[in-house]
């Protein structure tokens, strides 16, 4: 294991795009991070940081799992904002920049930018969020073959989000 990861994050759950990085901090989840395939398992360092892995852990094999975590508050009143819109996307579906942004009265580059300021990826399902005309970006990246945006298809394609640009040119297929 990266020793990096062993004091950043509090546990690391093996997942098939790589991992997810927990990091937790006053009793409540600080941040999940996706990590490349070099990262290995870690074990939970405390509670939430072990309800948080095993809550991950059933999502990754059961897309309809609903989290029920304690997060630590995150992000300015209108990345929040964003964030609830996203959250009521339903699981299988995705809205665009433009949809999203419409709904709350915003500017789709507005929405891109707190999608990718997200400290909760999987609970705040922003990889649900594309491009009118393509897969978007994801976690601030866009290359197009990068890990990234392989881990959205993957996530849209375990969702059974349906035909999209998501499913061309994945890396993770």
């Amino acid at each position: 294991m990266n020793n990096q990861a062993e004091n950043i994050f509090s546990a690391i759950v093996a997942a098939p795009f790589g991992a997810v990085g927990i990091r937790t901090e006053a009793a409540r989840v600080r941040e999940l991070v996706y990590l490349p395939p070099h990262f290995g398992e870690k074990d939970a360092l405390d509670a939430v940081a072990e309800l948080a892995a095993q809550q991950v852990a059933h999502y990754l094999l059961d897309p309809d799992y609903r989290f029920s975590l304690p997060l630590l508050e995150a992000g300015s009143v209108f990345q929040r904002k964003v964030w609830d819109a996203i959250a009521s996307i339903p699981r299988g579906t995705v809205r665009t920049y433009g949809q999203v942004a419409r709904h709350i009265g915003s500017a789709p580059r507005a929405v891109g930018q707190a999608c990718g300021a997200n400290w909760f990826p999987i609970i705040v399902p922003c990889h649900r969020v594309t491009a009118a005309g393509g897969l978007g970006g994801f976690s601030h990246h866009d290359d197009e073959h990068g890990f990234h945006l392989g881990v959205k298809r993957w996530l849209l394609a375990h969702e059974g989000a349906g035909k999209g640009p998501w499913q061309q040119q994945s890396i993770l297929n």
